[in-house]
């Protein structure tokens, strides 16, 4: 989750859209852009940091060299590729499945969890055959199913789910999630806070399909620190934008099960078909994440990514996790990251981002989460705590604030029992 506390909007933050994935000069995906989808099949960040283009023709490669970029020629354009996809997407829909285009490898990776029978495997196996060799078939162990909660838990009476990033419409403040992860009119409550107190309620959610969500902070304020991404230990980076990821690219994941985790982003446009419905336009990655990291953030350098869908594996053995982007979230639902008033304004130590933080300029390997910050608490002004401030009230108060705690006590016991559950059978269903 991004933010600690939930109470009202500090002088500190503000908001700015998202930015654009292509960078003010000739990056990779510039580069795609400017010579067009059948002369080239995607870009992703080499080991130097420097961007690769793959491209179908010696004129293209040329252009591409001369822009500062390496090449690597291919034998498929983007368009072939796109097609290799759609007809995947026209097949009968098998639930347990997975495909992207992987850009370094000129291909288009099919993938079948444990789930998937013999028989469906090898009808996949036949219309992958139909469409051509660069089509590869692979099986995992695992199971792709979406994953609940995630960083900074929110409880509702369907389960614990994780804050992604707090958003605004320039009027009302949101916590944006994974759209699994309840649907419209779920109220959602502060596990931070004994569950007792009230945090929001959905009010926009769009999954299948897509997989995020939109919920309404009950007093329209997102709270202190709503830049800040909590990574564990009382510790967290500071967001200053949003972006599209790059193939290749190092980034970091938060979640409340496995805490901060890094690794690269693997394939884009990504496609899996959970046993709930069909998810498109995903960002895959080889970050590993558990049941109880879903909705949980996907940043790199300060910059917001995406939130966490689902995938397979664990944090012990790997796997692959897929998130929503949130620069197609946050258009659809016409909202903006909130961010600090420095980012927002490009000045002071949090300065606003520059799209070279994300892509080219920053080889994988030296890439960080983002600048440092500390997550704090702000002062604790529920019922319960104010009624049993012997400051502040009188014996007879104290009487009433102890029949409120034993209330309060006995539907927490009750949610956490409901926590506890999902989450074993959460576990059970994980592969």
């Amino acid at each position: 989750m991004v933010t600690t506390a939930m109470a009202s909007e500090t002088p500190g933050t503000s908001a700015v859209p998202f930015s654009s994935a292509s960078a003010a000069g000739d990056t990779g995906a510039a580069l795609v852009a400017k010579l067009g989808t059948a002369r080239t099949a995607g870009s992703w960040i080499g080991a130097d940091g420097k961007p690769v283009v793959a491209v179908t023709d010696e004129r293209a490669a040329a252009a591409v060299r001369q822009a500062g970029a390496e090449p690597k020629m291919v034998s498929h354009s983007m368009n072939e590729l796109k097609a290799a996809t759609a007809t995947l997407r026209a097949a009968p829909r098998v639930a347990g499945t997975a495909w992207a285009v992987d850009y370094r490898t000129n291909r288009v990776m099919v993938e079948a969890d444990s789930t998937v029978s013999a028989a469906h495997w090898s009808d996949l196996s036949r219309v992958a055959a139909g469409i051509g060799s660069y089509v590869r078939m692979q099986r995992s162990s695992g199971t792709f199913t979406p994953r609940l909660n995630g960083a900074q838990p929110i409880l509702s009476t369907g389960g614990r789910c994780s804050a992604g990033f707090n958003v605004t419409n320039g009027t009302t403040d949101f916590i944006l999630t994974a759209g699994h992860c309840g649907p419209a009119n779920t109220i959602w409550f502060d596990e931070g806070q004994g569950s007792n107190t009230q945090l929001g309620t959905t009010i926009n959610t769009q999954f299948p399909g897509n997989d995020f969500s939109l919920i309404q902070y009950a007093n329209g304020k997102a709270g202190d620190n709503a830049d800040v991404v909590a990574i564990g230990n009382g510790q967290g980076v500071h967001i200053t934008g949003a972006a599209d990821p790059t193939v290749g690219q190092k980034v970091f994941r938060s979640g409340s099960t496995s805490g901060l985790h890094d690794g690269t982003v693997t394939a884009l446009n990504a496609t899996v078909n959970y046993p709930e419905g069909t998810v498109t336009g995903l960002i895959q990655t080889n970050v590993c994440a558990e049941p109880g990291d879903s909705g949980g953030p996907l940043f790199s350098e300060g910059i917001a990514l995406g939130v966490t869908s689902g995938g397979s594996g664990d944090c012990t053995a790997g796997g692959v996790t897929f998130f929503q982007p949130v620069t197609r979230a946050m258009a659809a639902l016409n909202v903006q990251l909130i961010v600090s008033k420095q980012a927002a304004t490009g000045t002071g130590a949090s300065a606003a981002p520059s799209t070279s933080a994300t892509h080219s300029a920053i080889a994988p390997n030296g890439a960080s989460p983002g600048s440092a910050a500390s997550v704090g608490t702000s002062q604790d002004t529920s019922l319960v705590a104010r009624l049993t401030d012997t400051r502040n009230v009188g014996p007879g108060l104290l009487v009433i604030g102890g029949s409120l705690i034993a209330l309060v006590g006995t539907r927490f016991i009750r949610a956490e029992q409901d926590r506890k559950a999902y989450q074993r059978y959460y576990s059970a269903t994980w592969g």
